[in-house]
This record gives C-alpha cells, sequence and structure tokens, in this order.
C-alpha cells in the first residue's frame, strides 16, 4: 500500500477550505442575508464544483504518472509554491485593517442558489490549481486508482462539512460580529500554516 500523506493533504484541505475566500464569503452573506436553506442550496452546488474539480486533478495526476517521474516533481514543486502563494495572499488579507464583505447571491429558489454555486466554483481558476497541488504534493507516485479515490471522498467530505458549517453559523448574528473581530487574527494563522507547509515541501523534496 503507497504512503499517502493523508494528514499533509487533509490539512492543507481544511484551511484553503476554511480561509475567506469567493465560496466562504457568498455562503456566510447568503446565510445571513436569506437564511439557511438558501445557503445550504448554495453549498450543494459548490461542493458538487468542487468535487468535479477533484475528480478531474486526480484523473489529470493519474495520466501524469504514466508518463514522467520528472513531470511528477515538477508538479510538486508547483504545489509547494502554491501553498506559499496562498499563505501570502493571507498575511496580505491580515495586515488589512479594512472590513471584509459578505456578499450574498441574489434571492431565488433553490435550484437557483445550487445552479449560481456550481456556476460559481467551476468558473473559479484557482480551483483547479488547488486540487492539482493538493494531489501533487501528497499522492506519491505508486497510488492506485482506489487509493487516489479515497483521498477525493475525504477531501470532498471534509470540504462539505466546513461549507455547511459556514452556513449554520453565519446564520447567526454573534458569529458574524466575532468573525469580523478576529478576522486578522484567523488571517494570520492560516499565512504562517500555508508557508510552513510550503516550505517544508520544498525542504523535503531538495
Amino acid at each position: 500500500m503507497s504512503d499517502i500523506n493523508f494528514p499533509l493533504i487533509m490539512t492543507a484541505a481544511l484551511l484553503a477550505t476554511a480561509s475567506p475566500g469567493p465560496s466562504n464569503l457568498a455562503i456566510a452573506g447568503t446565510a445571513m442575508g436569506q437564511g439557511r436553506a438558501q445557503a445550504l442550496a448554495l453549498v450543494a452546488g459548490i461542493i458538487t464544483g468542487s468535487w468535479s474539480w477533484s475528480v478531474a486533478a486526480a484523473l489529470g495526476l493519474g495520466a501524469v504518472m504514466q508518463a514522467n517521474a520528472w513531470v511528477f516533481d515538477l508538479l510538486r514543486y508547483c504545489g509547494a509554491g502554491y501553498l506559499l502563494f496562498l499563505g501570502y495572499k493571507s498575511a496580505r488579507s491580515a495586515m488589512n485593517s479594512g472590513q471584509t464583505k459578505l456578499r450574498p447571491v441574489s434571492a431565488g429558489s433553490f435550484r437557483s442558489a445550487y445552479g449560481k454555486g456550481l456556476a460559481m466554483h467551476l468558473t473559479n481558476p484557482k480551483a483547479i490549481l488547488f486540487f492539482g497541488a493538493l494531489f501533487s504534493v501528497g499522492v506519491p507516485v505508486s497510488a492506485s486508482p482506489l487509493e487516489i479515490a479515497s483521498v477525493v471522498v475525504a477531501v470532498g467530505l471534509q470540504s462539505l462539512t466546513v461549507f455547511v458549517a459556514y452556513a449554520l453559523l453565519f446564520s447567526s448574528g454573534r458569529t458574524v460580529a466575532l468573525y469580523m473581530r478576529l478576522r486578522r487574527w484567523f488571517e494570520g494563522v492560516f499565512a504562517v500554516a500555508f508557508g510552513l507547509a510550503g516550505i517544508t515541501l520544498l525542504i523535503r523534496r531538495l
């Protein structure tokens, strides 16, 4: 059985999913403005898009592994670079004293909210970059299709948990107020975590 780095994969995925971004801000804003049901419908669309990118990255990884090992190593370095880029973005956000805006999607049916969540994630080029980096840094060349599928499922379920938590928590005014007060601290933690992950990966591969 291959040595899949599940701790690294799940930690990186958790940090990326939980850190503020377009999807999380849309979920939070929808939960505040239109209620939990609309927010959960939006979550369903976002998760569908997320799983689509994850499966695409997994299939692409399999093709790369069948090609040349040096290409796989190149992907690992690119993945480390992307983790460092995420750390930079979080650090820049932590140093910004401005207020983060929570943007709800427009009101409509649950089907409409689902479609908007799906479109939001499928049209986000950063999503495929993230999943490509995630698989390249944590999944060894010897991983079987079943093992790769287990990563897709595990990351997907973790993402679902985080997004649903956003939908539930941000329907509470107290949670929103607390987050706004501590936003910069959260971003600072994310910056350090992403930076350490990227640097550790580079050192290990060198």
